[in-house]
């Protein structure tokens, strides 16, 4: 079965899983990454096509933390202009370009709005200053440079806003994404490239030779084996979690992680109106934040708060909703949206710098720092979505450096990311659909088994597919079909699949449960 929540039943009977881990065992690797969401499949990918032997952990799925719970964009950051980071706007800007060309079947333009109303905090003179910088710390090279906009043309392009005291407004272009997809994508790529990777596999200690890191103890979740990989250096890339890895390496090491709370809700379409991306301040707080078209949802987000929650049980609270309900109802009047609208919240953190950050979130750097431990562990803290390549461009030039190795260039920019979205026109896929209205079909499920290393039901609800994001009832009515499909795959019994219907229950409630208040920290 694969529960991985400490079950002593046999895990997958997947030969992908005891192949990895056979060459974990074995190989002496040059990198051992810790954390498999997108920083550390990004680096993966990068150090195994630089031709470096790369070993990746990850505790849980891969994408399963903070990378499967963003706003789903790969933007420039016009509002980072406010406070300054205008190289962190050039790298985002320049990334953006680069993923829209190595990944079109995973990152789409998005055209925003930005309606500007009487008295807003962002006059419409100052909007079109930004605008002009935005573009041309793009190099004047996005998918079309802003356009700004009269009253008349702003409900023209988006006849759902609220028209009182609008003063007009502007449009520009950033881009979408799939953040889960775009992580697995990395994964299978370093895979191909080379790399040993296993999710659900949990790093328990670091091993350490003449006082240096020299790989780590790590424990299959599914079958409870331990064992050990060990390499000439160790990459932690764990996100939220880098503080607790950086203990094990020095129990007296400071916190490098600043943790901010961002929460999101969809809504149906239809009920917002909407045509594309709406940038908006908010009514509570005047912060920036967004109304994103989906496929058949309208996602609302996202909230910027400071919390000491554990990663693993960050959830929305009915204030969050509250919040972000009244924001997007201030500037669509007539959608009216109440708590029953919600069909979906999630909450994800965000792992910030902490050094230098302590004011509000909504003004900290979103820029990286890459330290070295005081036993040699590297770590990469901070940034965000967009700039993953570059960061693990960067990381990986460090862990050359540390190895004493000649340094070889990155050919990420320019090397597609696998995958498409293009799908054979002799197959009827409608025939195969797993829910009415919504495009994912039983191939989805035996993909997601077959070449995208998943193991458990949520898996592929959640991260291969949004299904459990797009419907009321998060996947559980579906859940059984899907176990019967992955079973063959998966090598799981009756009692395999029982056992998994119930986990996938308990990660729903964990993942999408709206708390009623604030939890205790």
């Amino acid at each position: 079965m694969g529960n991985p929540s400490g079950s002593s039943a046999p895990g997958p009977a997947l030969s992908w899983r005891d192949h990895a881990r056979q060459r974990l065992t074995r190989d002496h690797f040059d990198l051992l990454i810790i954390g498999g969401g997108i920083n550390g499949a990004g680096i993966a990918r990068d150090a195994a096509l630089r031709g470096l032997s790369v070993a990746l952990l990850e505790r849980d799925d891969f994408a399963s933390g903070t990378s499967s719970r963003s706003s789903r964009l790969v933007h420039g950051g016009v509002r980072y202009l406010e406070h300054g980071f205008f190289h962190l706007v050039f790298e985002s800007s320049r990334e953006r370009r680069i993923l829209l060309e190595i990944a079109p079947h995973l990152v789409r333009p998005l055209q925003f709005t930005w309606p500007v109303y009487k008295g807003a905090r962002i006059p419409k003179w100052k909007l079109n200053a930004g605008l002009w910088l935005y573009d041309l710390l793009a190099a004047f090279r996005n998918v079309a440079r802003h356009r700004s906009l009269n009253t008349a043309q702003v409900l023209a392009t988006e006849p759902k806003l609220k028209r009182d005291g609008l003063k007009g407004g502007a449009t520009y272009y950033d881009a979408a994404t799939n953040d889960a997809r775009l992580t697995i994508a990395n994964v299978v790529d370093a895979v191909s490239a080379g790399a040993a990777a296993l999710n659900y596999a949990e790093v328990t200690s670091l091993l350490f030779e003449r006082g240096r890191v020299s790989g780590a103890s790590a424990r299959d979740r599914f079958s409870q084996a331990v064992f050990e990989v060990r390499a000439k250096s160790v990459v932690n890339a764990t996100g939220p979690w880098t503080d607790a890895i950086s203990r094990i390496e020095s129990p007296s090491s400071r916190a490098a992680v600043l943790g901010t709370k961002g929460v999101h809700i969809a809504v149906p379409a239809e009920r917002v109106g909407n045509r594309a991306a709406i940038t908006m301040l908010a009514h509570a707080d005047q912060r920036v934040m967004f109304v994103l078209p989906g496929a058949t949802h309208t996602i609302i987000g996202t909230t910027d708060t400071h919390t000491d929650e554990r990663p693993d049980q960050v959830r929305a609270t009915r204030a969050d909703v509250t919040y972000l309900l009244d924001a997007a109802n201030a500037y669509f009047p007539e959608a009216k949206l109440t708590s029953d609208d919600v069909v979906c919240a999630w909450a994800g953190i965000r792992p910030l710098i902490a050094s230098g950050n302590s004011g509000d979130p909504a003004g900290a750097s979103r820029e990286h720092a890459i330290t070295v431990g005081a036993r040699g562990v590297i770590a990469v803290t901070g940034g965000k979505l967009t700039t993953y390549r570059s960061m693990s461009e960067e990381v990986v030039d460090r862990v050359q450096s540390y190895l004493a190795v000649p340094r070889t260039l990155s050919n990420t920019a320019a090397r597609p990311l696998p995958g498409s979205a293009v799908r054979p026109a002799s197959i009827d896929w409608r025939s195969q659909l797993l829910v009415a209205g919504l495009s994912y079909t039983t191939a989805d499920v035996s993909d997601a088994a077959d070449h995208e290393f998943a193991c458990t039901i949520a898996d592929v609800l959640v991260r291969r597919t949004h299904l459990a994001f797009e419907t009321r009832d998060h996947g559980v009515e579906i859940a059984p079909r899907v176990a019967e499909w992955l079973a063959p795959r998966l090598g799981w019994s009756a009692a395999d699949i029982s056992r998994e219907l119930d986990d996938y229950r308990a990660e729903v409630a964990r993942l999408f449960t709206i708390d009623e208040a604030e939890p205790r920290v």
